[in-house]
């Protein structure tokens, strides 16, 4: 397969400590990369040199089918990025900085800055000086001037910093406009799960500078089925009547009072009757879906 982004053993060691270990990722054009780690973990590190602001003390990275050199100027012009915080000219307003990177980034078309502003929702403080900027208006202004040129590629660094709930909820509904209708691939790191799990298409988990598991939304909501789980007084009992009476094929006994159902055939309401008309005393009964919280969770408890 063709990746618009790929890593083949990245490494990165820092005052003899290896940060960044045998790092493999793949982001497929016209997807949303979710990169989850906790603070620390090596996201940014990676992304830098995603970037060629560092270098990797080892390993290749590939972009748009190129290997990432010293001299990659046409392949880092196709990629918009925000890098920890956005750094602007503080006494210039929102508008100029945008005017400025459009000079930089020799893109002629300024009639899309007041677009970008309109679409962050910038338009009426597009004439103020950046440093009466509040830290979420700073990085609403970041994304647009990360986006003004139209780029193939999106690498944004914990975008949502300093946004209230409202402000991240238009975010994430800005970035499946751009998936699908701009048709940017986008590589979002976040510590702060519930923010994209519901707009990735893949996910990346790191931890202390190794890739643990890369996974399509998709497969993980098939690993990530809804279950029944059940506290009980007479587990053998339990179990035959889930077996047998309910006709249950996939039934796992968790310890000597616990069962979680995997059946979706079967309803909360269905257990419990067919308990109680069998005299099975119940403890508990709930039903359980997991999250991206409880995926990364095991995945970092496993590899501990």
């Amino acid at each position: 397969m063709d990746y618009i982004l790929q890593t083949r053993k990245l490494n990165k060691i820092i005052n003899g400590k290896k940060i960044i270990s045998d790092l493999d990722i793949h982001i497929n054009k016209g997807e949303i990369y979710g990169f989850l780690g906790a603070n620390g973990a090596g996201k940014t590190t990676v992304m830098k040199m995603l970037l060629n602001l560092n270098k990797p003390t080892s390993g290749t990275i590939e972009l748009f089918g190129k290997e990432l050199t010293s001299t990659s100027y046409e392949s880092l012009k196709k990629i918009g990025s925000i890098i920890e915080f956005p750094v602007f000219y503080e006494e210039l307003n929102g508008e100029s900085n945008l005017k400025l990177h459009c000079k930089y980034m020799g893109y002629d078309n300024m009639s899309e800055i007041g677009r970008v502003l309109e679409l962050l929702q910038l338009t009426e403080a597009a004439k103020k000086p950046v440093k009466q900027y509040s830290l979420g208006m700073r990085q609403r202004l970041g994304i647009a001037r990360a986006i003004l040129a139209k780029p193939d590629l999106l690498i944004l660094d914990e975008p949502t910093n300093g946004l209230d709930p409202i402000g991240m909820k238009y975010l994430r509904e800005l970035f499946c406009m751009l998936r699908d209708e701009w048709g940017i691939t986008i590589m979002i790191s976040t510590h702060i799960l519930s923010e994209i799990e519901n707009i990735v298409d893949t996910i990346g988990i790191i931890s202390h500078g190794k890739l643990l598991k890369e996974i399509s939304s998709n497969e993980l909501k098939k690993s990530n089925k809804p279950y029944i789980e059940v506290c009980v007084q007479g587990i053998k009992k339990a179990r035959f009547v889930l077996e047998n009476m309910l006709n249950l094929s996939h039934v796992e006994v968790i310890d000597e009072n616990r069962i979680k159902i995997y059946d979706s055939k079967v309803t909360v309401q269905e257990i419990a009757k067919a308990f109680v008309l069998q005299e099975v005393e119940i403890l508990s009964i709930t039903k359980e879906t997991k999250s991206l919280e409880d995926y990364f969770m095991h995945i970092i408890g496993e590899n501990k």
